[in-house]
């Protein structure tokens, strides 16, 4: 017997009805941006005068649909960043390919969960054939197993959690499940380029940010190998974790991969390779020789949503042992799938339970451009931090901070008769003046104590043109702070 008391059909006839007439100007909407990416301003300036009262109370009655997106777009376009645009340069962000961002789009609009296989068989998939491309990619082992995350924070959190696990077996306890109470200190080992994120990651596991011991040769951070070598023969066969830093983000530079990992492979150690854009360098025969020897590690984690140019948010973690990744993961309930290699359930070797298909754009890129299209992109950047490193060798007011061995220029304004320390303040101050101009989104950053700038290229639209100008815009907002004129 069917009740008729509630008229149950009227909120959804009401969205149904909604959704369709909503179609057309999204569609519109959609076009209009993306079309838009290679012109619209990095950062509008006055950002903040155009969020002058945007918190407001929850209202009762809401705008409807197609007035809260005009809304939306009305707000990016005053006061969004275009990170996907050829003039973000800031920390290390991609842009999109085509085929990623359609992807990503129908990602969204499929409502694709990737938590287990039953959910979607072909999300799943998805994410294991474009995870074994990956390792295909980047030289890695087909035995290893990997997982989709949302960046490399989350990548290293995997990959420091079966390192963590492994870690525990070597001294007979199973961590995930006893946890570190009581238990010895674990040893840490790494470079001053060791990453904030990996840092992040060892503070929330017990570890402690304050355990790492970092082998640093200079100020920069530069590992000093010998140290690192006495070091652990001081720990007499204790198991320890070292991690190599293949791409740091200041000038990216590199730990000596293979010489690391050689160096722990004589000692009791699960060796971990942050490549969250550095490993991108095995794609290119100019840089390929920077991660030789990656391969031999235990793990491994790579930004997808840097060089590989899929959206926000992507990350893969790499891991030597799956047995290791499932105990530190395990997640179970009777509602839940068993484990099962069959008809996987990613969502148990990771952190994240509740899981976008970020393997549908990342599937979609691979295939649509395959090995030679990622190995154009990764060169093309090469090429435009090349050409950038020649715009400020020629201009006498820019020095190079360091040899570019990437993707990342380090240069600093310098028009001469100033210290070293009233040239920090003047490009801490200059930074500041580009960010507000708007028209680069660019950050600053130190090498040692000295203050730099750091664009790093990592995205398919920038072009020759595009750095051109910038290396003009910071000549002239630097010339303008010089003669005291505002900006």
């Amino acid at each position: 017997m069917v009740s008729t008391d509630v008229d149950e059909s009227s909120l959804g006839q009401e969205f149904r009805d909604e959704m369709q007439e909503l179609l057309a100007p999204l569609q519109q909407s959609l076009a209009s941006v993306i079309d838009q990416t290679d012109g619209r301003i990095a950062l509008p300036p006055n950002a903040a005068d155009a969020l002058e009262g945007f918190h407001q109370s929850l209202p009762d009655t809401g705008t409807g649909a197609a007035k809260a997106i005009e809304q939306l777009l009305a707000l990016n376009e005053s006061a969004g960043g275009n990170t996907g645009g050829p003039k973000c340069f800031h920390f290390v962000i991609g842009g999109s390919t085509p085929a990623a961002l359609a992807a990503d789009l129908l990602a969204t609009a499929y409502e694709t969960i990737t938590y287990t296989w039953v959910l979607s068989p072909v999300g799943v998939q998805m994410e294991l054939q474009a995870l074994d491309w990956l390792k295909q990619l980047f030289g890695l082992p087909r035995a290893w197993s990997g997982v989709m995350v949302t960046g490399a924070t989350m990548a290293n959190f995997v990959c420091l959690a079966a390192a963590r696990q492994w870690w525990g077996e070597q001294h007979g306890f199973d961590v995930s499940e006893t946890g570190l109470s009581g238990k010895p200190q674990m040893p840490v080992l790494s470079s001053g380029f060791i990453h904030a994120s990996t840092l992040k990651c060892l503070a929330v596991q017990g570890i402690g940010r304050g355990n790492v011991q970092r082998f640093a040769g200079d100020d920069f951070g530069r590992l000093d190998l010998q140290a690192m070598e006495r070091a652990l023969i001081e720990l007499d066969g204790q198991p320890a974790l070292v991690i190599v830093n293949a791409g740091e983000v200041n000038a990216g530079e590199f730990d000596p991969v293979n010489d690391v990992i050689a160096l722990a492979r004589q000692h009791n150690c699960w060796v971990h390779v942050d490549g969250a854009f550095g490993l991108f360098a095995k794609l290119s025969p100019r840089t390929e020789h920077l991660v030789e020897g990656v391969d031999q590690a235990d793990s491994v984690t790579v930004d997808g949503h840097k060089w590989l140019n899929v959206p926000y948010d992507s990350g893969y973690a790499f891991v030597r042992d799956y047995g290791l990744m499932a105990k530190a993961f395990r997640y179970s309930a009777d509602y839940l799938p068993e484990e099962n290699r069959e008809r996987p359930t990613p969502g148990a070797i990771g952190p994240e339970s509740s899981r976008r298909a970020r393997s549908f754009a990342v599937w979609a890129t691979l295939q649509a451009y395959g090995r030679n299209g990622q190995q154009r992109i990764v060169e093309h950047c090469l090429d435009v931090a090349q050409h950038f490193a020649r715009q400020v060798e020629r201009a006498p007011q820019l020095e190079l901070m360091n040899v570019v061995n990437l993707n990342i220029v380090a240069f600093r304004y310098n028009p001469g008769g100033m210290n070293n320390d009233q040239l920090d303040d003047l490009n801490a101050s200059l930074g500041e003046a580009v960010l507000a101009d708007g028209r680069f989104l660019v950050g600053t950053s130190k090498i040692g104590p000295r203050t730099i700038f750091r664009p790093a290229f990592s995205n398919w639209r920038t072009r020759f043109s595009d750095v051109e100008e910038f290396a003009e815009v910071v000549l002239v907002l630097g010339q303008r702070m010089m003669d005291g004129r505002r900006i």
